[in-house]
């Protein structure tokens, strides 16, 4: 099933109101400050030059020697992976977001569910996302590296990596040829998700491809000018990544004292077990709180983190609301 977060229409559908705090996704929800940006930035065309120097920029701040491409967001990449190659095997980590199984199907790839990176080894394509969404499973990008030599292709979905950059393959990339594909997420750490803005870094020849598949003007001028900015400001994502790091405990403790069992996350979501995961959403729901609960799990629970005091405050009260 694609099912997704950030689907507020259907909470207000099903329980009405409009003063809802969304954590069904795993956005920041403390965006970059986003800067004046130059009129050039909504007029005009971006040039080659302008998508170059974005591409540059997110080079540096992934240290990654190797190409870059610019696209409409992490899911464009998504979308753009069946087809770079003819279709074959292909076997993805599950749990996981599900649109990478997806993807590869509508493209009439056979897909099979795999534990762990053992079973990937001799897929056409495989798939790993690193930390996983939603259960934050991890995997060394040694180990990363060494799968890629076993595959056709290995696309690591690092979308929730920029907290973690120790975990991220980037760096690993130039040894894995073009057996390797890093795809990374601008929207998510930044707190700019409707930029739709994402990267794909691997091989030459696969970058270029996948810039051919994307088609001229991947991603418009605003995305651009923001994404520069923010790409190079260090010390905004240094504090960014400890207040998320102060906020994952927060949301620790107040699950635990609910009752609820931590099963994973990452500094953008946590996962918890409980009995009934479908009644805590509705419960929460009718506070005003919109969760994200998981068609393959009737227990699992995840959360974003909420961003200002307020915000914190309601999600506090409605879980004690919930020991009650």
């Amino acid at each position: 099933m694609r099912d997704h977060g950030g689907d507020l229409d259907r909470a207000r559908a099903a329980f009405g109101g409009a003063d809802w705090i969304d954590l069904s996704t795993g956005i920041n929800p403390v965006p970059y400050p986003v800067p004046t940006l130059p009129p050039r930035a909504y007029t005009a065309l971006p040039t080659r030059e302008d998508i170059t120097a974005l591409e540059r920029t997110a080079a540096r701040a992934y240290g990654a020697q190797s190409p870059v491409a610019a696209l409409g967001g992490a899911q464009a990449a998504i979308q753009l992976v069946p087809r770079l190659l003819p279709a074959g095997r292909a076997a993805v980590i599950t749990p996981t977001y599900n649109e990478h199984a997806a993807a590869l199907r509508d493209q009439g790839w056979e897909v099979t569910d795999a534990a762990d990176l053992a079973d990937l080894a001799d897929a056409d394509v495989a798939v790993v996302v690193n930390p996983n969404n939603p259960d934050g499973r991890s995997w060394e990008p040694g180990a990363l590296a060494e799968l890629s030599a076993k595959v056709g292709l290995l696309v690591v979905d690092e979308s929730f990596a920029d907290p973690q950059p120790a975990l991220s393959m980037a760096p690993l990339l130039p040894q894995c040829g073009e057996r390797a594909l890093v795809l990374r997420s601008f929207g998510k750490f930044f707190g700019l998700a409707g930029l739709r803005l994402g990267f794909a870094l691997g091989g030459p020849e696969t970058v270029d491809r996948l810039r051919a598949l994307a088609g001229p003007w991947a991603v418009n001028g605003p995305a651009i000018a923001i994404a520069c900015a923010a790409l190079a400001d260090t010390q905004w994502q240094r504090e960014t990544a400890t207040r998320l790091s102060r906020d994952v405990a927060r949301f620790d403790a107040l699950a635990a004292s609910a009752g609820w069992q931590c099963v994973g996350g990452t500094e953008l979501f946590r996962t918890y077990a409980m009995k009934d995961a479908a009644a805590a959403q509705t419960r929460l729901a009718e506070a005003g709180i919109w969760t994200r609960i998981f068609p393959y799990s009737p227990h699992w629970l995840r959360m974003g983190m909420p961003g200002s005091e307020a915000a914190w405050r309601r999600v506090e009260r409605a879980l004690a609301g919930l020991r009650e």
